[in-house]
């Protein structure tokens, strides 16, 4: 599968599009999205054209739905799909049965995009699944034109998958803004926490477990000082709950290792 559309214009679909473009052994078709600015926005940055208008669907071979995980369903179910051609979408957690198709397939990058920030897709896993071997084989070969790491992945495993990606990505984000929100009530930005953030990453990756390189006062059992961060955080519940509660898990997890 050479010749491809990408339906879509957000974030995944404008990182998908740029790779796609540059990748010599394929060919991006048609970039398709309802939003007009948008839409010709992403095409215009993958060097491809804008189509808005469903009867003007171009043919190819395989069509990547890069839309929402709650909008799958609903744009696939709309598509003037060409026969013999090959549908995929690219959600985590969605089920490759949304797609009412033959030809159905996942294309999953398992990676956090935001528009306007490149990303090299020879780094980031893609999980593959189709409705038959035969069909998987080729979506494999595809997705090899764009990454060096290609896993077969069913739709329970590759929901596992996601729940790992949005603890590993998604919440670890967000204990960073709670960091910086807490430095800011210091005084300070959060510069001072990025060489932190940065080499805690860094031990994450080189260790073979994240688990080796945890450190804190959780892991070394000190209540003295959660207790002191706690009187800290005496004006947020919500706060001090998380806290609790990871602070239990970590204690609870370093015991069993």
């Amino acid at each position: 599968m050479k010749e491809i559309v990408i339906i879509g214009s957000g974030n995944l679909a404008e990182s998908l599009a740029v790779a796609v473009a540059a990748a010599p052994e394929l060919r991006l078709v048609q970039l398709f999205a309802r939003n007009e600015a948008r839409g010709r926005e992403v095409a215009a940055l993958a060097g491809t054209a804008w189509c808005g208008d469903a009867a003007q669907l171009a043919r190819a071979e395989l069509y990547l739905i890069a839309v929402s995980d709650r909008a799958v369903a609903e744009v696939a179910a709309q598509l003037p799909i060409p026969a013999g051609a090959a549908v995929a979408h690219t959600a985590g957690c969605v089920p490759l049965d949304v797609l009412p198709y033959e030809r159905r397939a996942v294309f999953y990058p398992m990676q956090t995009f935001t528009r306007g920030r490149r990303v090299d897709f020879a780094e980031i896993p893609i999980f593959v699944e189709a409705s038959t071997p035969a069909l998987c084989d080729e979506l494999e070969a595809c997705a090899r034109c764009l990454s060096r790491r290609v896993v077969r992945s069913d739709s329970a495993r590759r929901a596992r998958i996601h729940l790992a990606a949005v603890f590993a990505c998604n919440f670890a984000n967000h204990m960073y803004a709670l960091g910086e929100r807490i430095v800011r009530d210091a005084g300070l930005d959060f510069g001072v926490l990025k060489p932190l953030v940065m080499e805690t990453a860094r031990k994450a990756c080189d260790a073979p477990s994240p688990s080796d390189v945890q450190t804190g006062p959780a892991v070394r059992g000190d209540l003295a000082t959660q207790q002191r961060h706690l009187d800290l955080l005496g004006g947020d519940e919500n706060l001090q709950e998380i806290y609790k509660l990871i602070s239990k898990e970590i204690w609870e997890t370093s015991r069993k290792i």
